[in-house]
């Protein structure tokens, strides 16, 4: 049986683990209110560019631009996705999932991935799957630079013909206790449904504008095509990082209320084996008493 020395050894244990799991919610905290300014930020903007540009493909052929170009799907790539550090739930276990769900639903397609996060950097690793590039701390800080140099290495495996689309996992920021996990097409662009990732419904004005064009279209489209694609990968990093965050957030809470809870089961526990060893004690001197007597 554990004696009262052991059970304060182990509760001053789990208060000091309390402090640091209260001091990790905090930081989390903070972290949060920066990266959900950064994705409520992206959000506009990924929507407007996305819908400008899928509204102007549906009006031109797709020899206008490379990645309007359609294929069958016999060579996939995946985006995925993750955090850069565990604490934070199931967050990085969903991705991971999904995506091995993905590359197993797809493998006559012969998936290939690119990993964004250290955590399913980790994790492809000691899978079959073809790597193409690896990526690590991009949403620890989310930067344009990041998401462009990415979006160039996107580009060139879909134009060079060596994917035929491009698809992108990630967790969407919804609220501080709860994350969309989504996956979306990234290439190529869709031109039927102009705001379906959005889930927002087609406006009628949507398929009725003519557009004039200053420069030749194929000029415009090369230089619209890749900001839309950078833009996504921006916004998908801006809403990961979020997402992470809040879900770290609510990880830490939880911990440090279970370590205020364990710490009180503990403390009744040691006040019964004291009270115990006192009435032990007693009864061994009244018995020794009577003994005497």
């Amino acid at each position: 049986m554990a004696t009262q020395l052991d059970i304060k050894r182990r509760i001053r244990s789990v208060r000091n683990t309390q402090q640091i799991t209260r001091a990790m919610k905090f930081v989390a905290a903070a972290r949060l209110r920066r990266a959900q300014e950064k994705a409520f930020a992206a959000r506009p903007f990924a929507r407007a560019i996305s819908r400008l540009v899928r509204s102007a493909a549906r009006r031109m052929p797709e020899s206008t631009h490379a990645l309007l170009h359609r294929r069958p799907e016999k060579r996939l790539l995946l985006l995925a996705v993750s955090g850069e550090r565990g604490l934070c739930g199931a967050f990085n276990a969903n991705v991971i999932r999904r995506t091995v769900e993905f590359l197993r639903e797809h493998a006559e397609e012969n998936p290939s991935i690119i990993t964004l996060g250290r955590k399913i950097r980790d994790a492809m690793r000691k899978q079959p799957w073809k790597i193409v590039a690896e990526h690590v701390d991009v949403t620890a800080r989310v930067e344009l630079s990041k998401a462009a140099e990415i979006g160039k290495e996107v580009i060139a495996l879909y134009e060079s013909g060596e994917v035929d689309a491009v698809y992108i996992v990630f967790n969407e920021f919804k609220s501080v206790l709860a994350q969309n996990l989504k996956l979306e097409k990234l290439l190529p662009v869709e031109r039927d449904s102009a705001q379906a990732d959005e889930g927002v419904p087609s406006k009628p004005e949507d398929t009725g504008i003519e557009y004039l064009y200053e420069q030749p279209p194929a000029e415009i489209l090369g230089y619209l095509l890749p900001r839309y694609v950078q833009v996504q990968i921006f916004r998908a990093l801006a809403e990961s990082a979020a997402a992470e965050h809040a879900a770290r957030m609510t990880a830490m809470d939880s911990a440090t209320n279970n370590a205020g809870e364990l710490i009180d089961q503990l403390t009744l526990f040691m006040n019964k084996v004291r009270q115990a060893a006192i009435t032990k004690e007693i009864i061994e001197i009244v018995s020794g008493a009577a003994l005497a007597g």
